[in-house]
């Protein structure tokens, strides 16, 4: 493996974030506290808990999810698609690295960029409610695992996008959505029977479910189940990544 061209591209991708630190940083904290601000304002003052939890902490694991999903995948994606349409894709190409030590280099990079973004947002929470974190250690490891899985995921968009559209055409009418409809701001035992199970289609759920689990020990779905489809759902996107590399897709532009 060679390390060197892979703590290059990792250090360039962690520079290029610090250039642009107020679209990188601050844009997405500053929308999650006005998602706080709205939500805990507007229904916070009519749900006063939420499985015995003040409404306002219930939701920051799910801010800090959406957070996480929207910019692991946005980072991820534009890290890998902006050098294919500068064309400087080739200059990566002609160093003596894999496909595999690529995409671990920007996976890595965009999942290090994403968990410190929820770093962030989780200690400006604090500035809103009190809160308090039951397991720290399972909190760290989905916080990880999911900004490992959806830079994967991102990095898949990346590399199958022809153009700017497409890049966003996925968090937009997809990541989104799913994060908004996977318990982010409510318990799923809130919802008729029917739409409970219905919910459980949706992969958000389990991610938000297990994060929530390591702050307040309440969860809509059994902490196992949910790392393992956290774990599940990171192998499906490796598998993509190696089927892509195999059956002809490339880095190229």
């Amino acid at each position: 493996m060679n390390l060197h061209a892979i703590r290059a591209i990792y250090l360039f991708e962690m520079a290029r974030s610090w250039r642009t630190l107020s679209q990188s940083l601050l844009a997405p904290v500053i929308s999650t506290s006005l998602y706080f601000v709205v939500f805990g304002a507007a229904i916070g003052n009519r749900i006063n808990e939420v499985q015995g939890v003040s409404y306002g902490a219930f939701i920051v694991p799910g801010l800090i999810m959406l957070s996480l999903l929207m910019q692991s995948v946005t980072n991820a994606s534009f890290g890998i698609y902006f050098p294919r349409f500068t064309g400087t894709i080739y200059e990566i190409l002609s160093a003596p690295l894999s496909y595999m030590e690529i995409t671990f280099a920007y996976v890595a990079a965009a999942a290090t960029k994403s968990i410190i973004l929820g770093l962030i947002i989780l200690a400006t929470a604090t500035l809103f409610v009190p809160l308090h974190i039951d397991h720290p250690v399972w909190m760290l490891l989905f916080l990880v695992l999911t900004a490992l899985t959806f830079s994967l995921f991102g990095f898949i968009i990346g590399i199958w996008a022809d153009g700017f559209e497409k890049l966003q055409l996925v968090p937009l009418l997809i990541i989104t959505p799913l994060t908004f409809l996977g318990g982010s701001f409510y318990s799923i035992d809130m919802l008729p029977p029917f739409w409970q199970t219905v919910t459980l289609f949706n992969p958000v759920v389990y991610l938000v479910s297990g994060f929530r689990w390591s702050f307040y020990s309440i969860a809509d779905v059994h902490v196992g189940i949910s790392l393992g489809m956290t774990v599940v759902f990171l192998a499906l996107c490796l598998g993509v990544v190696a089927w892509m590399f195999k059956t002809g897709y490339r880095l190229k532009a």
